[in-house]
């Protein structure tokens, strides 16, 4: 009787060995059982929409994920929208966001929304991209002196565009305001996009418009970049100098990562991140950051992104503190 008894024992550990292992297969084996929601905090047109839909196609193109990916532009209240709807998407391991540097201002300024980003699944940073000073082409401006004697000139006549109110764009612009002791006219538009072709029409005198937002109009001659806002100067841009060659300490990037929502599965987060870092890899990926003068230098996922935001918090608070919340958001 011992001895079956024994025996019974070892059959169930066994067993229970057995199970575990193949739940443990499983959850390494783990992938999108349908479409993934690909969030866009931006409108359409703008750098955030444009990356997402190239990691669209080379994922499709490279059968790198067994559903596909569906791009959605959220781009109200200045991200509010997007981020909300990732609130409520907690648990869900079907959907993940590209963000911008909205995800760390629209929670600080619009403090209704109950928003806490360090909640989210933190995936993979696939760039961190670039800001340039870009003027029609036909405004008789060649450099940031000039600019900035003009700009002056024109007061609060001096129409600069930018995407949303409290974002990047503004907060750059405020920025600027301080250091050259003007005040300019901001007027916020839905997507990058969206502002690069009211540049073009003349709608507006301004913009500091990410590379690729600007990319198309600035091949056909129709817009000129005056200066970077880099650390040092993209390949890509080699002719045209930072503002702290010019003697101005203004540097300022926009971060472009992937996140989930709260209480993503490990699995699924795990799934995720190998799929970015193999597309952030890619040559097309690679090809894409260096034509465009985007940094995409270094992989930065999960932990060490999780630190990274936590860190862009502290810093935007300070940006927004330093200017002044009235100054980014224009009340």
């Amino acid at each position: 009787m011992k001895r079956l008894l024994r025996n019974m024992m070892v059959g169930a550990a066994a067993l229970t060995i057995g199970a575990a292992g193949a739940v443990t297969a499983a959850q390494a084996e783990w992938a999108p059982k349908k479409p993934v929601e690909f969030i866009i905090m931006a409108g359409k047109g703008g750098g955030a929409d444009q990356m997402a839909r190239l990691m669209q196609g080379i994922i499709q193109k490279n059968d790198l994920s067994p559903r596909p990916f569906i791009p959605i532009n959220k781009p109200g209240g200045s991200g509010a929208e997007a981020l909300q709807y990732m609130k409520s998407k907690a648990g869900d391991d079907h959907t993940v966001m590209v963000t911008l540097n909205s995800f760390y201002t629209t929670p600080i300024i619009q403090d209704g929304l109950d928003i806490d980003i360090t909640t989210f699944t933190p995936i993979g940073r696939m760039a961190l991209d670039t800001f340039l000073l870009w003027v029609h082409s036909d405004s008789g401006i060649g450099s940031l002196e000039d600019y900035v004697a003009k700009v002056k000139a024109a007061g609060r006549d001096w129409k600069v565009g930018g995407t949303g109110s409290g974002q990047e764009d503004s907060i750059l612009t405020a920025m600027m305001e301080a250091e050259f002791g003007y005040e300019v006219t901001y007027i916020p538009f839905p997507g990058g996009g969206t502002v690069a072709k009211n540049l073009v029409g003349k709608h507006i005198d301004s913009t500091v418009n990410n590379p690729s937002e600007q990319s198309e109009f600035f091949r056909a001659g129709n817009t000129v970049p005056l200066v970077q806002f880099n650390d040092e100067r993209a390949e890509a841009f080699k002719d045209i100098p930072t503002a702290k060659e010019l003697g101005h300490d203004i540097v300022y990037y926009m971060q472009r990562s992937v996140n989930g929502p709260p209480g993503m599965s490990d699995e699924a987060a795990a799934w995720y991140r190998n799929l970015f870092e193999t597309l952030f890899k890619s040559e097309e990926w690679q090809t894409f950051c260096t034509d465009d003068g985007i940094d995409c230098k270094d992989w930065v996922a999960g932990d060490d992104l999780a630190a990274f935001h936590q860190a862009q918090l502290k810093r935007h608070r300070e940006l927004i503190e330093s200017v002044g919340a009235d100054a980014i958001t224009g009340e």
